[in-house]
């Protein structure tokens, strides 16, 4: 493919994100080439009947010439690396030392190989944790992730890694919508109705966030004393599963205002929704 490109002149490609286009996105801008890379859901609607090769390159022709096509910034290999140390996290259970299981020496042998594979993995898996920590460390934007409430390390290196440029964003609101945590619209006839969150964009991250506020609450009902007035009375009026969302939402705008203005978290910090001009509104 790159001698291909090598011998058109510049021009515009247009490609859906994944794993690899990153990749082929940065061979391709060293050629000169202008590249921009578009979330698949959003090429999908250019899409004609049926699915062929022919079909999907017309589409994402179309797609990229689009004046309000948002397109995914290309990720450094840097970058990759280590949203490859946060991919590569697999759940293991822990093997009871000296309790042999009560089956046939066949099945045992089997077993006991399962339970080696799960051993050697949580190995694996706080080596991962050491190597993810000293990264936080070196990156700046990681750092000041941190302190904010419910951030930790896997949460402040993968939205550090993730989020190449923020100002890409107009503002707080739509780096949550970004991440699926604002409320599908369903409005009709001037009546406007609120569903469910979009579970749009990056489900890693999001879950990241929704399981950072879900261990502010639990320490919350541990320790009422440390619990923020905010949180305590949106406790107080929604259910636990419906307070946690509200305050992922709340915590990626924090994270945006945070990641464009180079400050860290502070006791009361209100998140930003709009700037203009490098002008801040906050809410």
């Amino acid at each position: 493919m790159l001698p291909f490109f090598a011998r058109l002149p510049s021009c515009l490609v247009g490609m859906e994100a994944c794993g690899t286009s990153h990749y082929w996105a940065r061979e391709l801008i060293k050629l000169g080439h202008e590249v921009r890379l578009m979330p698949p859901a959003y090429v999908k609607p250019y899409v004609k009947r049926g699915k062929t090769d022919a079909a999907d390159a017309e589409a994402v022709c179309e797609a990229v010439r689009r004046p309000t096509m948002r397109f995914v910034p290309v990720k450094s290999p840097e970058q990759q690396a280590v949203l490859s140390m946060h991919r590569a996290l697999l759940m293991a259970r822990r093997i009871v030392d000296g309790k042999a299981p009560d089956v046939p020496m066949e099945a045992a042998k089997i077993v006991s190989t399962l339970s080696q594979q799960a051993l050697d993995i949580h190995v694996r898996l706080r080596q991962i944790d050491r190597d993810l920590l000293v990264w936080q460390r070196g990156n700046d934007v990681a750092r000041r992730l941190m302190t904010i409430p419910g951030i930790g390390p896997v949460g402040a290196t993968a939205l550090a890694a993730s989020v190449t440029d923020p100002h890409q964003f107009r503002s707080g609101r739509q780096f949550a919508a970004w991440l699926g945590l604002t409320p599908l619209q369903k409005s009709s006839g001037g009546k406007e109705r609120l569903g469910r969150i979009t579970k749009m964009g990056d489900k890693y991250l999001r879950k990241l966030l929704i399981v950072g506020m879900t261990s502010l609450v639990c320490r919350a009902k541990h320790n009422p004393e440390t619990i923020e007035p905010r949180l305590a009375n949106l406790l107080a009026r929604k259910p636990v599963r419906v307070a946690t969302v509200a305050m992922a939402n709340k915590t990626a705008r924090t994270i945006w205002a945070i990641m464009t203005r180079g400050e860290t978290y502070r006791a009361g910090h209100q998140p930003a929704l709009a700037h203009k001009n490098n002008v801040t509104r906050i809410s």
